[in-house]
């Protein structure tokens, strides 16, 4: 994407976020693309909102949670005025201000495709920590056309793995396991 795009982009998320958000405690509204923060994916968009909150764990708690409750609404038109980017674009909201124990506190809307994923509807999500390599490893079956997400890929691997033959082997020797654990 070519810059001047880009920035048109990025102001034009920061009058939406003011408009939908007015007088609200608002840090800063930015909107980040591959490279720029390790958690944006190739291809995808992070479209991050601070808001302000000051204090200790609980107050700032207090503070993100009083600011949700009150722009409710705000946030689904937000979340459909991002999904008719030509890109995947996932809206997250921070409370700024980290004091105490540092404690992260986030809200985050993922789009909205509407339907099930692509294998049905029984899917459960998982977080992983990943370094660097495994980032790396995970955004090159992106780019070459792989997958479409971290997530895709991962499933990808996953998938390679049990069509292995010791994949098999592995399984049925878990199920002996399991059966003898059952004698005890």
């Amino acid at each position: 994407m070519e810059q001047t795009e880009l920035d048109q982009m990025r102001r034009q998320f920061d009058q939406q976020v003011r408009e939908r958000f007015p007088n609200a405690p608002i840090e800063r509204a930015e909107l980040l693309q591959y490279g720029d923060d390790p958690e944006v994916e190739p291809g995808h968009f992070l479209a991050r909102v601070v808001v302000a909150a000051s204090g200790d764990d609980e107050e700032r708690a207090r503070t993100f949670e009083a600011f949700h409750g009150e722009y409710r609404a705000a946030f689904r038109e937000l979340r459909r005025d991002l999904d008719k980017l030509p890109v995947r674009a996932v809206l997250k909201f921070t409370a700024g201000g980290a004091q105490g124990s540092g404690k992260t506190l986030v809200l985050q809307l993922a789009p909205d495709r509407g339907g099930p994923g692509p294998d049905g509807p029984a899917q459960t999500p998982v977080m992983a920590r990943l370094g660097a390599e495994d980032l790396e490893t995970l955004d090159t079956l992106i780019t070459v056309g792989i997958a479409s997400s971290r997530a895709d890929a991962v499933r990808w691997a996953l998938a390679r793995i049990r069509e292995r033959p010791a994949y098999d082997q592995l399984r049925a020797r878990t199920r002996e396991i399991e059966e003898l654990k059952s004698q005890f």
